[in-house]
């Protein structure tokens, strides 16, 4: 039976976790995750989803502030485990540690490298309108994400994804590319593909000044931001100065003359004109403290004094 050293630590993370756990094939000798954090409006300390189910499966878990000053990085080290294997763990990785393993260490990054190097690759992939989205199960090396890759499967993007949806399907996707692959790794370790330099691109964690939906950009721009951005931490844009978070929306298929940034309808829709005379109908709204609401409960409440034709979309506050 493979030994294994788990890094991970949202619920992205927990199906690839408990896949391996409950296969037979691996014994997981150490669970390592981001320390407790306090959340909600009463701030109470909430362990990270991977020790929620490491304490449940009675796995042992390490939590450091930061592995490489840690007392627990000589620990991981002296159990010389045949793989460590990460998925969104949030930690640089040392390489005297990433060299303590016997065959492998591997990561499941969640997107279709060299394509979406860094945190946020399905944040970027919706964001950028891409058709499809994908797992890679890659060798960890000291340079971010840009290691060998084992094997990589692709899955396509629909129009009603949104982030929350795609790290759902992506989790259980890696979970099952990898349990494919880490046999495959263990008969022979050097079988990878270096990946492409000239096709390499970013996807680095997305500002607050990112998030806002500006009027400068197309119905479709604006809807792939919304839903890039849902569930955390939600697309904005100012509403007569008010700040207003979107949730759900979608791209009509009808042209507008009006300006970018204008109310076309609110007669039981809540629909804006963007650039190129596009129009994106929104579904779901949230003004700055208040619950998130649907839109025929907003157009009752605070946008009921909005015109048609009235410039709502401002580009700053």
């Amino acid at each position: 039976m493979k030994t294994i050293i788990f890094m991970g630590t949202p619920q992205f993370s927990v199906p690839i976790l408990k896949g391996l756990n409950e296969s037979g094939d691996y014994k997981i000798k150490a669970v390592v995750t981001q320390p407790d954090k306090k959340l909600g409006r009463k701030r109470q300390l909430t362990p990270t989803p991977v020790k929620a189910y490491a304490n449940e499966a009675g796995l042992p878990v390490f939590q450091p502030e930061k592995l490489t000053q840690s007392d627990e990085l000589s620990k991981l080290i002296q159990v010389q485990a045949d793989f460590i294997v990460t998925a969104a763990y949030g930690q640089f990785l040392p390489t005297n540690f990433l060299n303590s393993v016997n065959i492998a260490a591997v990561n499941v990054h969640g997107s279709l490298l060299p394509k979406y190097r860094g945190g946020a690759p399905i944040q970027y992939a919706l964001k950028n309108g891409d058709e499809k989205t994908g797992v890679t199960i890659m060798e960890m090396v000291k340079e971010m994400d840009a290691g060998d890759m084992y094997s990589q499967e692709s899955i396509k993007i629909s129009d009603e994804d949104n982030a929350a949806t795609i790290f759902d399907k992506l989790s259980y996707l890696g979970r099952d590319l990898l349990l494919q692959t880490l046999p495959k790794i263990a008969a022979n370790p050097t079988d990878k593909t270096p990946q492409n330099p000239d096709n390499v691109s970013f996807s680095p964690t997305i500002s607050k000044e990112e998030a806002q939906v500006s009027s400068i950009l197309t119905a479709k721009e604006a809807h792939d931001l919304i839903r890039a951005l849902n569930p955390n931490p939600g697309a904005f844009l100012y509403i007569n100065g008010v700040r207003t978070k979107l949730w759900q929306s979608h791209v009509l298929d009808e042209k507008t003359d009006y300006k970018p940034g204008v109310l076309v309808d609110n007669h039981k829709r809540f629909c804006l004109s963007f650039a190129d005379n596009s129009v994106l109908e929104v579904d779901e709204i949230q003004p700055m403290g208040k619950p998130r609401m649907k839109i025929s409960d907003y157009l009752n409440g605070h946008g009921r004094n909005l015109k048609i034709g009235e410039k709502v979309v401002s580009d700053e506050e």
